[in-house]
């Protein structure tokens, strides 16, 4: 570990500077004001499942707003709400109106005074912006249905030459049948895909977005982002495909930018390295990391770092070639289309405490799944996975939504009520990791240096940007850990995430399924 470090430029004798002593370090950093700085974490909300003030059963948007305290508390800088728009199903990804809001969550005038109010707080709202396909009972569709209409050519028909088994980029099907026409929908016959080759989709796509940067929302979560042309299970990895995908979304974002300079528009891009989800950047602020989500949680579950440091040196290396700068990440652990971290790991509370120091100490914006912080458990199907969020120790008391049973049968521990009142709870453990974000501006944006370690159950890298300069240590493993720094610049313990580590002649000492921030 000496060697690495010391190839990061360190070269100054480290003190004896116990984690309990930690405060007057924190002081020296020239960071920026702890109480201003902005810890960049963005929060992900289904808005059904999140907070009911009208005593139906389903969460709403006045629901949102009612909870902005608690966001506040936690020390998110922005929410991303699932969609809102009205829709036939309870996930909402199947839209038939676009400029409007799902009357289950409420109204204009309820979303306006959500953004009021968060704003007010200093939290951003994103919004999902789910444009590859519609509702088929979306106006447009319905009309698109006849040959003469307007609207034909917004959808994608096949002709007589078309291959009607050709797969979907999903899986599955990609042609489905209405009447004796067959159109596209990549995802189900519920959602047919728009056709993008038709100037009035793009225009009609660009005024949306600018209606809701009207409205006041601060960005949009892009879904199916790379579905807009790769259609197909055969044009994966199609470089013409690519390129017409990033033509697109090129002038989104350029008509986004329009209207808001700062918009940040965020990609659900599904690949599985960092070379394949580097050419989004630029077209997009940034794409969601499901290579690093997938490491992530296979370290904390193997309490090994294994792979985690050579995959973040070339996420690094990749992203800042794309973009030319740090920071630029949205790394996350999971979301509503996937297994609850807590049920990847098997229910293990320290692993899912590792999972989450080691995501929150990264730089980026990281992207928080409700219900996360406090351990929720959920698998697959979906609505499995996108159950109530539980606010109280006793389930269906005033505001909690009812629209769905519990299948993971979480104990009254999993709740914000129970777990605001522990001070070594998952959620407090959440909450400081998050308010480390503001005090030390590396975490933020920080070029990342990780170290190849020879003990394998140490996550490390070093931080640095142009007022900070960390190194980060985590302890994955259920043993203590004596970790060698030999000569380093790093001479304390700056920010820890238990008692007991202690920085002596070189040699950092380390509890089980700890974590500390050394300057």
């Amino acid at each position: 570990m000496c060697t690495a470090l010391l190839a990061t430029g360190c070269a100054v004798p480290s003190a004896h500077v116990p984690a309990e002593h930690h405060d007057a370090a924190v002081k020296a950093l020239p960071s920026g004001d702890a109480s201003t700085a902005r810890p960049d974490v963005w929060y992900e909300i289904f808005v059904r499942s999140w907070y009911d003030t009208n005593g139906d059963g389903i969460g709403d948007l006045n629901g949102v707003t009612a909870k902005l305290d608690y966001l506040q508390s936690l020390g998110v800088s922005g929410i991303w709400l699932m969609p809102i728009n009205p829709s036939p199903s309870y996930h909402g990804y199947d839209i038939t109106d676009y400029y409007g809001i799902n009357p289950q969550y409420g109204t204009m005038d309820d979303f306006r005074h959500l953004l009021d109010a968060a704003h007010k707080r200093g939290i951003k709202v994103m919004i999902d912006l789910v444009i590859n396909h519609t509702s088929d009972q979306h106006p447009w569709f319905k009309a698109a249905r006849d040959p003469a209409s307007p609207y034909h050519d917004w959808y994608s028909w096949a002709g007589p030459h078309t291959d009607l088994s050709a797969a979907s980029a999903v899986g599955g099907q990609a042609w489905r049948i209405a009447g004796s026409a067959h159109y596209l929908g990549d995802f189900t016959g519920a959602m047919p895909d728009l056709n993008y080759d038709t100037p009035a989709v793009r225009q009609e796509m660009l005024k949306l977005g600018q209606f809701w940067l009207a409205q006041g929302v601060d960005g949009f979560r892009l879904d199916a982002a790379q579905h807009i042309y790769c259609d197909f299970k055969a044009q994966d990895g199609d470089p013409v495909v690519l390129k017409k995908n990033l033509a697109w979304w090129s002038q989104f974002r350029r008509g986004m930018q329009a209207v808001r300079p700062d918009v940040y528009i965020v990609g659900e891009v599904t690949q599985d390295s960092p070379d394949k989800l580097a050419p989004w950047f630029g077209p997009l602020s940034t794409v969601f990391d499901f290579p690093l989500a997938s490491q992530l949680i296979d370290s904390a579950r193997n309490e090994r770092a294994g792979d985690l440091a050579t995959l973040l040196a070339r996420t690094d290396a990749a992203y800042r070639k794309a973009s030319g700068r740090s920071g630029v990440d949205a790394p996350f652990l999971s979301n509503h289309d996937q297994d609850r971290v807590m049920s990847q790991l098997d229910g293990n509370p320290q692993h899912m405490r590792m999972a989450a120091a080691m995501l929150l100490t990264l730089p980026g914006q990281p992207f928080v799944y409700y219900g996360e912080e406090l351990g929720m458990r959920g698998r697959k199907p979906d609505p499995d996975v996108r159950e109530p969020m539980r606010w109280d120790r006793v389930p269906g008391v005033a505001g909690e939504a009812t629209w769905k049973a519990s299948t993971s049968h979480d104990g009254v521990a999993v709740s914000v009520e129970s777990q605001q009142a522990d001070p070594d709870s998952l959620l407090r453990h959440y909450t400081t990791l998050i308010h480390w974000r503001s005090q030390v501006s590396a975490l933020r944006d920080g070029a990342i240096h990780p170290l190849e370690l020879d003990n394998p159950h140490i996550a490390a890298w070093q931080l640095d940007n142009a007022s900070s300069h960390v190194l980060v240590v985590h302890n994955l493993s259920g043993q203590a850990q004596d970790v060698p720094l030999g000569d380093t610049r790093f001479r304390a313990v700056l920010l820890h995430s238990k008692s007991g580590i202690t920085l002596q002649r070189g040699h950092l000492q380390m509890p089980a399924y700890a974590t500390a921030i050394l300057q």
